[in-house]
């Protein structure tokens, strides 16, 4: 009976012990240990930035250092993988974007990380709207008239980007799968001398992110035909959606550049709840917010959850764009 009574107890104390674990986790973490935040893309650009900006703040929350770790190369690739192989104990994140964590997955063929599979959502940071500009001497003024000038033209329109595999490149494969227009993809090493060519009317249009394109805007030196996000911008109340174009074709038309942050897959819950908690926090407060909207995103404000379904329905539209285009990087 009494050594009945011992096993009981001892079952009933590990029992509590695993009930305790989770709690453990939250509440030891972070030790003091610093945090390694892996940017997949050289220093300067919009995702290191961020990093920089949320990565001082979540320190002073979470009562460590977290450190900015730029890892460039192959559009994000490089910097994820290693990410992806870092342990799950919540002392890595990664900024992702939707090249590193929506398009590379389709376009190369060896990724060495899965999107999805290799990590955990943390936080969307915001969204990046797209534009469809021309030459400010373009006969162009809108969607119609690129579309009805493009079926009218052997090769359709050209169309400048970035550079193959781009979000610029894939918005202009997107609104051709949709409409059934061609276009002639025109790459470049970046937007600068890619937008320079179609102000200079070398080119006939261009897709390419709010930031990058609003100056030129302001100046009169682009016209601005239609923004591809869900809803007009309030930076640019003027200028229709794609979906509002009258072509029902495009009626759910939607392209947007977006920055979020994960972490290794297998990372526990309560850490990633944590970090989503503090994160949060520091996106909305309002000189952060006043950042944002300087960078031309959108700030979004997500449960882990919804970033999953968000993410996972990004993967499956860019694969589909990606197959019909035929596009193939090496």
């Amino acid at each position: 009976m009494q050594r009945r009574t011992l096993v009981q107890s001892a079952a009933l104390a590990a029992a509590g012990a695993l009930m305790a674990l989770p709690a453990m986790a939250q509440t030891t973490w972070p030790t003091g240990k610093p945090i390694s935040y892996v940017v997949p893309f050289a220093a300067g650009g919009t995702t290191d930035t961020l990093a920089r900006l949320i990565g001082q703040q979540l320190g002073t929350a979470l009562g460590t250092t977290v450190v900015v770790e730029n890892k460039g190369g192959a559009a994000g690739s490089i910097g994820s993988e290693a990410a992806a192989r870092s342990a799950p104990d919540g002392y890595t994140l990664l900024g992702g974007t939707v090249s590193s964590h929506a398009i590379n997955i389709s376009l190369y063929p060896k990724l060495g990380y899965d999107p999805i599979k290799s990590f955990s959502p943390v936080t969307l940071i915001g969204t990046n709207p797209v534009v469809l500009v021309v030459s400010a001497a373009s006969p162009y003024k809108t969607l119609k008239d690129v579309l009805t000038a493009a079926k009218g033209k052997q090769g359709g329109l050209s169309s400048a980007s970035a550079g193959t595999g781009s979000s610029q490149h894939l918005a202009v494969e997107l609104l051709a799968y949709k409409s059934g227009v061609k276009f002639t993809h025109i790459p470049y090493k970046g937007s600068g001398p890619a937008i320079q060519d179609v102000i200079s009317g070398q080119v006939d249009m261009m897709f390419d992110t709010t930031v990058v394109a609003a100056p030129h805007i302001q100046s009169g030196k682009l016209r601005a035909i239609a923004v591809t996000s869900p809803k007009r911008l309030a930076s640019m109340p003027d200028v229709p959606t794609v979906a509002e174009s009258g072509v029902a074709e495009l009626k759910d038309f939607e392209v947007q550049s977006w920055q979020a942050i994960f972490v290794p897959a297998g990372t526990p819950t309560p850490v990633v709840n944590r970090l989503h908690d503090e994160i949060r926090k520091i996106l909305a407060q309002p000189d952060m917010q006043t950042r944002l909207k300087g960078f031309g995103m959108e700030p979004a404000d997500m449960s882990v959850a919804q970033i999953a379904t968000f993410q996972k329905a990004e993967v499956d539209k860019w694969a589909q764009v990606i197959k019909a285009a035929n596009i193939k990087v090496d």
